[in-house]
């Protein structure tokens, strides 16, 4: 008996590569399902020597880099996952191109980057690093080390996301006002948080504290630079536990050195390891080595995180963090559509009479308010798996869907008269024909149901077994399919039949207990011929696309 590829893959375990020191939750969160290998990162010929032993993941922090040359190297790879948030050390669009899904853990570390954001501004108020250097070389200094109260003082923060918000909510515990700069919030988010929106030449002018929580782009490189600190009160305290290279270090060190800037605390650096910075030699610095993230339970956080990203994108789901899919992040509301539109397409390619050149997804409903656009990867990752295609991902979807000519949209409309959520694809065939088939999301569970197909109604469940026959309406076909199916030993657990009219188009769709291989639906083809002019139609391709029975839920 010859073995296949999908069933030797099967059998062995998928190989996940952890490159950095993790914490021990990390494996727990992996599970037993994968053989897990361990190297050096940082040593580049060891990762590449075992990148190219073949794997199906890699767990990195900070000091691996996965860039063009590892990736081309790693035999296999699907998933590049960091325990952490930055992804400097990664190449997104080497990963993408090869197919290969990025996943962070965007929140695992917001907390512990917050708190030391917060205690550089502390201890650059107090000026705790020289009083403690002070007091440990014999002297005592009091004098000399008067800081300034947070209390009724204005603190603005440039970025204002996730981690900007977690420390002007903490700040203003102090008794603080909070401005802050962020061209993509809007002003009501703000409002919320008692936070005034302003632009940057005020926030520059008016704060006595500014915190940094801006990513490093080709915008927000030397953003805080020379002209920047020329705006700023002489009595100004800057702190950057965000990204090095955001705040321009030699013109900080002049504004510092000049007296037009009193103080800053600083815990990233425009080139790292950083060991020799002349504003490590200044008494109005507290400085750190980029301890943002370490802390136990970021560390424990993020490795949970990524290890639970890890398992979903091996099983090929949809990772939420994967920051590489076309669609980018995924409202908590439009999540359920995801399997729910792929076993769709799944479907209405299955049925369709003739190659499918473009599949359209239109999005009904509650959730049509939300960015539904990666719906149109989903459909696209049905549909080439109902065709055959191998090894189909969220991130390689729309590059095999191209080679293949084949396109994807989606539409939205807010009013859906039956259903609260009403999602519909349709594949539009290179024969001018077309197919749709409409699905929602029931209850609080979300159920799957299949409610439609073309103009029948059905109420389906997308299970794992699904058969479907197309043929003229006339007595006797239901009696055959069933007797046919008997004699196999294979059960229907459910069957539903739609129609036109009398004596027209007529729609059979079962659901059975067992996979139902290539030449048993041969032999239940030729039975319902017996009837009439019968015409079977399988789902979706199972364990072997040649079977045509299966939906991989």
């Amino acid at each position: 008996m010859m073995i296949t590829k999908k069933e030797m893959r099967r059998v062995a375990k998928p190989v996940v590569l952890i490159a950095e020191e993790l914490s021990p939750a990390t494996l727990e969160a992996l599970g037993p399902d994968f053989e897990v290998r361990n190297c050096n990162g940082a040593d580049r010929s060891e990762l590449l020597s075992a990148l190219a032993k073949g794997v199906d993941a890699v767990l990195i922090r900070s000091a691996t880099k996965m860039d063009a040359e590892a990736i081309a190297a790693a035999k296999g790879l699907k998933v590049i996952a960091r325990a952490g948030v930055g992804l400097d050390n990664v190449d997104i669009p080497a990963s993408t191109a090869a197919g290969v899904m990025v996943v962070n853990a965007p929140t695992s570390n917001i907390v512990s980057a917050a708190e030391l954001a917060i205690g550089l501004l502390l201890a650059s108020a107090r000026s705790i690093s020289p009083a403690h250097a002070a007091l440990r070389d014999g002297k005592w200094a009091r004098s000399k080390y008067t800081g300034a109260e947070l209390f009724e003082k204005t603190l603005g923060i440039v970025g204002f996301g996730r981690i900007g918000q977690l420390v002007a909510h903490r700040m203003q515990a102090f008794g603080m006002s909070v401005v802050a700069y962020d061209p993509y919030l809007q002003p009501a988010r703000a409002a919320q948080l008692n936070v005034k929106l302003v632009e940057l030449d005020e926030l520059l002018k008016t704060s006595d504290f500014i915190t940094v929580h801006l990513p490093k782009t080709k915008e927000t490189a030397n953003l805080i630079g020379t002209d920047a600190l020329t705006k700023v009160k002489p009595s100004v305290r800057i702190i950057n536990a965000a990204r090095g290279g955001v705040l321009d270090e030699a013109a900080l060190y002049e504004a510092l050195k000049s007296g037009r800037v009193a103080g800053a605390g600083l815990d990233v650096f425009a080139t790292e390891p950083c060991t020799d910075s002349p504003l490590f030699s200044l008494d109005n610095v507290v400085a750190t080595p980029h301890l943002g993230a370490s802390t136990d339970e970021a560390q424990e956080r993020a490795g949970i995180a990524v290890a639970v990203s890890v398992r979903k994108a091996l099983s090929g789901e949809l990772v939420p963090d994967a920051v590489n899919v076309k669609g980018g992040a995924i409202d908590q509301a439009v999540r359920p559509a995801l399997p729910l539109v792929e076993k769709l397409a799944q479907v209405a390619t299955s049925l369709a009479n003739d190659v499918i050149s473009a599949i359209d997804v239109e999005v009904r409903g509650e959730i049509s308010s939300h960015d539904v656009s990666v719906l149109a990867t989903s459909a696209l990752k049905g549909a080439l798996l109902a065709m055959g295609a191998e090894d189909v991902t969220y991130v390689n979807a729309p590059a095999l869907a191209n080679s293949r000519s084949l396109t994807s949209t989606v539409s939205t409309d807010a009013e859906s008269p039956d259903h609260r959520n009403l999602v519909s694809v349709r594949a539009a065939c290179a024969d001018g024909s077309q197919i749709m088939v409409s699905g929602t999301l029931m209850g609080i569970k979300q159920i799957q149901k299949i409610v439609a197909i073309d103009k029948l109604d059905l109420d389906l469940k997308p299970t794992k077994n699904l058969l479907f026959l197309r043929y003229t309406d006339r007595p006797g076909v239901v009696g055959v399919v069933g007797n046919a199916l008997g004699k196999l030993k294979i059960n229907i657990a459910d069957m539903q039949v739609g129609r036109t009219q009398e004596g027209g188009q007529a729609l059979m769709a079962l659901t059975v207990d067992s996979l139902i291989p290539k030449e048993i639906i041969d032999v239940i083809s030729k039975e319902t011929v017996a009837v009439g002019s019968a015409r079977f139609f399988p789902a979706i391709s199972g364990a072997e696309p040649c079977t045509g029975s299966n939906i991989e839920g």
